[in-house]
This record gives structure tokens, C-alpha cells and sequence, in this order.
């Protein structure tokens, strides 16, 4: 055996504690005698379970403490002999020593595992609530987002529901628009995504032509699927102009850029 085998192995800590067989530890003793680095290392380690059992001791009561000090000063002084034995339970008492500290240690290190465990399964159902929180609120979105959907389809496969194009005209011959006119329910619903992208300071505006009198019916976003415009009764067309950001109470008639007749 070497000190190469006996680091790899552990045996070093095994025979500080006092865990080898009898053969095992005659055969660590011999490599120590002999070999000075392995002793310089036995003492390193021997050193640190020592700190290590003076930093994790538990101070006695002070009750206990003052009861020993008087059994002390009233204890007569050992003999030769005696001092001769408690001098060969040396070693002994540094084994249990030892193996207190080593105790102490594992303690330590068992306690701090158990807490992170711990910290770290409160984090995971901490985790767990939110994730469980954000899908049920995501599922409620895509309940309503549905529920809208049902209601649209159904008005707009309405038998009652007219379909109505909206070209553009020369000063926007791109632009188009579907309107969706239901007179029994006195609904519109437009559809704006075929028209042309605007500046910050302009928005569209949808109106209805009443016996000549242009009557708003509201503004025209063009960032949505489906915009509810007001119904307006007798409505001879619907027409869709250019106006300035928030809208008009008057249609900007040379800016007119769609119309259809009902």
C-alpha cells in the first residue's frame, strides 16, 4: 500500500476515524511512519476535524457548568498513577474526538441538505401555482376569444346578414372593405383589413348617406378582424373617408375613397 492508494481511497479519513480493519490499519501506520507528506496530510486533516468540533460545540447550560467547577474544586488531586492513565486514554479521547467532530460535521452538512431541499421544493410549487395561475387565465382568454368567435360567426351566418363590397376609387384604387349590413337586427360589422396602411394623424371613418345628409357611423381601425359600426336607419350607401386622427363630425368629401349603394 502507498500514499497514492491511500488518498485515492479514503483511507486516510477512514483511519482518522477509526473505520478500517485491523490489517488495513497496520498498513496505513506503516506508510505514515514512513512516508512524511502522508503524516503532514494526517495532521491537515486531524487539524480540521478538531476546528471543526470546537465550531459546531454546544455550550453546556450554566447551571451544569457551575455544578462541575464545585465537583472539581472538591475532588482530592489524582494520584501518579492516575495521571499515568488519563495520559495513556490520550489517544482514545482524540478518537472520540474525532469521531464527534466528523459526527458534527455530517450533521451539519445532512441539516444544510435537508433546508435546500426543502427551500427548492417550495420554490418548485411556488413555480408550479404561478404556471397553474397563468393557464387558467389563459384559458379564460381563449374562452371569451371563442365565445366572440361563436357570436361573429353566427351573425354572420345570419340568413338576414347582407354582404356589402366597398371598392376603392381613384384616389385609392386598392382599398377594400366588407361591410356586413343586418336590418332585422340593426347591426353593421365592417371588415377593414383590405384597406390601405394610414399615417399616425389620419384614421378611417365609415358614414351613411340619409336622404343626402352624411351620417357618421364610426370610426374604421384598421387593426382588427371586425369593427361594429352603428346602424343607421333609410341608409341609401355606406361611404368611407380619410379623416384626421379621432374623426370628424363632417366627412371630408375629397377624401372619399369608397362607397357602395344598399
Amino acid at each position: 500500500m502507498d500514499r497514492k492508494t491511500i488518498l485515492e481511497q479514503g483511507l486516510l479519513l477512514a483511519y482518522l476515524l477509526d473505520e478500517l480493519d485491523g490489517n488495513q490499519r497496520e498498513q496505513v501506520e506503516q506508510v505514515l511512519a514512513e512516508d512524511p507528506v502522508l503524516r503532514e496530510e494526517f495532521t491537515r486533516l486531524e487539524a480540521d476535524f478538531e476546528n471543526l468540533a470546537m465550531e459546531n460545540a454546544i455550550a453546556p447550560p450554566a447551571s451544569v457548568r457551575k455544578r462541575l467547577e464545585t465537583k472539581l474544586e472538591t475532588t482530592e488531586q489524582p494520584s501518579q498513577e492516575g495521571i499515568r492513565s488519563l495520559k495513556g486514554t490520550k489517544t482514545y479521547d482524540r478518537t472520540r474526538l474525532l469521531v464527534a467532530a466528523s459526527m458534527a460535521a455530517l450533521f451539519a452538512l445532512s441539516t444544510f441538505w435537508l433546508y435546500t431541499r426543502w427551500q427548492e421544493a417550495e420554490e418548485n410549487i411556488r413555480l408550479a401555482r404561478e404556471e397553474q395561475q397563468q393557464l387558467k387565465e389563459t384559458l379564460e382568454i381563449l374562452s371569451g376569444e371563442m365565445r366572440e368567435v361563436q357570436q361573429l360567426n353566427a351573425m354572420l351566418n345570419d340568413g338576414d346578414m347582407i354582404p356589402v363590397l366597398l371598392k376603392g376609387n381613384r384616389l385609392s384604387p386598392e382599398a377594400r372593405a366588407v361591410a356586413y349590413v343586418n336590418h332585422k337586427t340593426r347591426s353593421v360589422m365592417v371588415n377593414p383589413k383590405a384597406l390601405p396602411p394610414l399615417s399616425e394623424n389620419e384614421t378611417y371613418q365609415m358614414w351613411a348617406d340619409v336622404d343626402g345628409e352624411m351620417i357618421s357611423m364610426g370610426l374604421v381601425p384598421t387593426d382588427q378582424e371586425l369593427v361594429a359600426l352603428a346602424y343607421i336607419d333609410r341608409a341609401e350607401s355606406l361611404n368611407i373617408t380619410i379623416e384626421p386622427k379621432g374623426g370628424s363630425d363632417h366627412p371630408t368629401v375629397e377624401r372619399l375613397i369608397s362607397n357602395a349603394y344598399l
